[in-house]
């Protein structure tokens, strides 16, 4: 499950934007614009014209020495590479994302890069290097405050409990996460909703019916303090009441 990614760059019309800033020679409206146009394509799943998109932006912004720029670059190329199941490169460009954050002192976007390498490792089914990532993730959004990014780290952890078999606790950490959703009018696109519930099937699947939607109600009526203490919890630890 990847949860929504906010492109921190600020959104530009069109590609008709990026031929007037060529014309004018603005660059950094130039790579502001390919950005987002290499947002907008991905979102599609024109990979390819988005990988080429955002390495074009990543060399305007390195060219402009703009560090913050070159990270998100960075790390967005990461997600492309990983949508397109190359998961090494995705590797590679998101801990070189999280060199330039920490450099920079970003702790959005280190929280953010820890939460997709934690994603990369379970997917690769090594759960104690993505709950380790993970930890450290939740743990800096939890210090911003970070609602969303929180919802975010509840709806890993979640993944990564229903793989490990602790079904109870993957539904609950779940319901927290939708319940926060709710509460700050941030719901799940609908294909994130889809990724979700493919990585849920499992836990629902070893679970009755019932049972499914009483862990689901339970984790729905837990704090945030509450969840994020469950979620640090060691592998098979008993929940937080």
């Amino acid at each position: 499950m990847h949860a929504i990614k906010v492109n921190y760059l600020k959104p530009v019309p069109s590609s008709k934007s990026l031929a007037v800033w060529r014309e004018l020679g603005d660059r950094q409206a130039q790579a502001t614009t390919l950005s987002n146009l290499a947002s907008a394509v991905k979102l599609q799943g024109d990979y390819r014209c988005a990988r080429s998109l955002y390495e074009e932006c990543l060399a305007i912004f390195q060219e402009l020495n703009d560090r913050t720029g070159v990270a998100w670059s960075l790390n967005y190329q990461g997600d492309v590479a990983r949508e397109q199941g190359d998961w090494e490169d995705a590797r590679a460009l998101y801990e070189q994302a999280l060199v330039f954050f920490r450099e920079r002192d970003d702790r959005w976007g280190i929280a953010g890069t820890l939460a997709d390498l934690g994603n990369l490792a379970r997917e690769h089914e090594d759960y104690s290097a993505a709950r380790s990532l993970y930890r450290e993730s939740i743990k800096v959004f939890r210090e911003l405050g970070h609602k969303r990014g929180i919802a975010r780290l509840l709806e890993c952890f979640s993944c990564a409990a229903a793989a490990q078999f602790e079904a109870e606790r993957s539904l609950r950490l779940a319901g927290a996460a939708e319940a926060l959703r709710q509460t700050i009018g941030a719901p799940l696109s609908p294909g994130e909703q889809v990724k979700l519930d493919a990585s849920l099937y499992p836990a629902r699947q070893s679970m009755t019916e019932v049972a499914s939607a009483e862990a689901w109600l339970e984790g729905k009526g837990l704090t945030v303090e509450r969840a994020i203490e469950e979620a640090l919890l060691p592998d098979s630890s008993s929940p937080i009441r």
